[in-house]
């Protein structure tokens, strides 16, 4: 199956260069060739997770190879989702390289056996990581919608018609679809907290054992609620919530990379090398 890996990490790429095609000479037929790589990339790229998954017996985050893999797949299923959702072409710009970049990394890292197998077979696991990944994800463009946002506030403030004015969506559009990913990706996380802790404590015993994954976690999800909390009762929108969305991606990168090989824990296991 390694060919199919392959394969989809090719396509994602080729998608990534149709993308920044279509950002530099705005031809529809180079968006939608893009669009269309991305799409079969991740057809096959989910075709191999199904194989990896049903011949090792768990969801395949055995290693930071896999991992990293599931990342990738849970970035293109978000973005594939938001641009039907929402017809943001250009979101593609920032998504396809983000997923290309996690897949070519995922091709080098080892692929070793997991040293407790017995930890990986539980469906509260298989759970825990497909919602807080696909949380992770929608945080993750949140954060790319974001950067947007201030690059064509940054345009139209100056009154200068450069190269991402004419290219960007309106402010609008990329301030309503940044909150959405915020909404989802909240929503997602807080299942995964809850799945997570129920696997916990089938697992270790216990629900909580403060374990730096766990606390970095819980910061996250309190990170965000603050963000969703102060755009529903202070009116937070436009450039203070997009700052706050690229922080907050941020704040995830540590969570998901920082703790992992800075700080010691029971979820170093989930990305061994």
């Amino acid at each position: 199956m390694e060919s199919v890996f392959i394969i989809a990490t090719i396509l994602y790429l080729l998608s990534c260069t149709g993308y920044l095609g279509y950002l530099f000479f705005q031809r529809e037929p180079l968006q939608r060739m893009a669009m269309g790589l991305m799409l079969t990339g991740f057809v096959l790229h989910s075709i191999y997770l199904v194989v990896c998954g049903l011949r090792a017996g768990n969801f395949p985050v055995n290693n930071l190879h896999e991992t990293l893999s599931v990342t990738a797949w849970a970035i293109a299923a978000v973005f594939l989702a938001f641009s039907w959702g929402y017809k943001l072409k250009i979101l593609g710009i920032y998504a396809a390289p983000l997923i290309s970049m996690t897949m070519v990394a995922a091709h080098h890292m080892p692929d070793t056996v997991a040293q407790d197998p017995r930890l990986f077979k539980s469906w509260w696991l298989a759970a825990h990581i497909i919602t807080t990944f696909l949380g992770n994800a929608a945080f993750a463009l949140g954060g790319g919608l974001g950067l947007l946002y201030l690059l064509q506030e940054n345009a139209i403030k100056k009154k200068i018609r450069g190269f991402f004015f004419s290219r960007l969506p309106s402010l609008e559009l990329l301030d309503t679809t940044g909150y959405a990913c915020i909404v989802a990706g909240f929503s997602m996380i807080t299942i995964g907290l809850i799945t997570g802790v129920i696997y916990a404590k089938a697992v270790w015993g216990r629900f909580w054992s403060w374990d730096p994954k766990e606390v970095w976690a819980a910061i996250t999800w309190v990170f965000y609620a603050a963000l969703l909390h102060e755009r529903l009762t202070v009116g937070w929108r436009g450039r203070r919530a997009a700052i706050m969305a690229m922080v907050g991606f941020g704040v995830l990168l540590f969570t998901f990379f920082g703790v992992n090989f800075l700080l010691k824990g029971h979820h170093g296991t989930f990305t061994a090398m």
